[in-house]
């Protein structure tokens, strides 16, 4: 039986969530098209591995070459210095979506961040109609990357979900995680609904599972028809109410980017 993709190149494939995905979005696709400047290891069944720096433009042509649709998880994870985010998450992003454009796939999913309106406090309920407020350089490349995909769509056509991606590991690790937990399922399900929807124009939708404490209001991305199962309550546990909080002025714990406020350029 044909797969409704005969090729989805999925980008980042040696990071963790690129790992996490490997596996589980093959039923979308003929191939599987696994890059990273990183070793993915040998191509399996149905996958191909192609090495590839997203900053070279002529590389990034060549990776795009027979594709239908783009799993974008490319691109540094974490904070750091600008001059690295800028090679991998700004020319990257700029040189993958002129590929895309001039080999004319349609649908893409970017793999966005919390993280670029990390400067939001953990009192304010944020939707994707307000205005980025990045808690570091790397939100910064992100909004850049919403912004690029945004152009290439009101330009070219080219339909973008930009998910905005909570955490997503096996637990929380931290209390703030019990706000921002993003379980594998619900991360694979809310890629599936984004390439599956019959229309997506131009979304930015929240990468979260169905968490009891919310920051974030997804209504604005409805039509892609993501519901969450998963929620972070059955790990309450791990974090049970000493009475100990941190003092007012701490910013980690008063905006919404966590720690991430703590590792940006005015530390340094």
């Amino acid at each position: 039986m044909s797969k409704p993709f005969k090729r989805i190149l999925l980008t980042g494939a040696a990071g963790g969530l690129g790992r996490l995905l490997r596996e589980r979005i093959k039923p979308w696709a003929d191939i599987v098209r696994l890059s990273d400047m990183a070793d993915v290891g040998p191509a399996g069944e149905g996958e191909e591995v192609v090495q590839c720096d997203l900053a070279d433009k002529a590389a990034v042509l060549a990776l795009m070459d027979g594709v239908d649709a783009v799993l974008h998880f490319g691109g540094i994870s974490t904070e750091a210095p600008f001059d690295a985010i800028m090679q991998a998450n700004i020319l990257g992003m700029a040189n993958l979506y002129e590929a895309i454009h001039k080999t004319g796939v349609k649908r893409v999913v970017f793999a966005s961040s919390n993280h670029t309106m990390g400067f939001y406090k953990t009192t304010d309920l944020v939707d994707a109609d307000m205005p980025p407020r990045p808690d570091g350089m790397y939100g910064v490349s992100k909004v850049f990357g919403e912004s690029l995909s945004r152009y290439y769509y009101d330009r070219f056509g080219i339909e973008t979900v930009c998910l905005r991606i909570g955490s997503c590991f096996p637990e929380p690790l931290n209390p703030r995680m019990m706000i921002t937990y993003l379980s594998a399922d619900d991360l694979v399900e809310a890629l599936r609904c984004s390439l599956f929807a019959a229309r997506v124009g131009h979304t930015i939708a929240f990468g979260v599972s169905d968490n009891k404490a919310k920051w974030w209001d997804d209504r604005k991305s409805r039509h892609l028809g993501f519901v969450a199962k998963d929620s972070s309550t059955r790990f309450e546990h791990l974090f049970p109410d000493n009475g100990n909080y941190a003092p007012a002025d701490d910013i980690s714990i008063t905006f919404q980017g966590g720690s991430f406020l703590l590792t940006g350029p005015q530390y340094n």
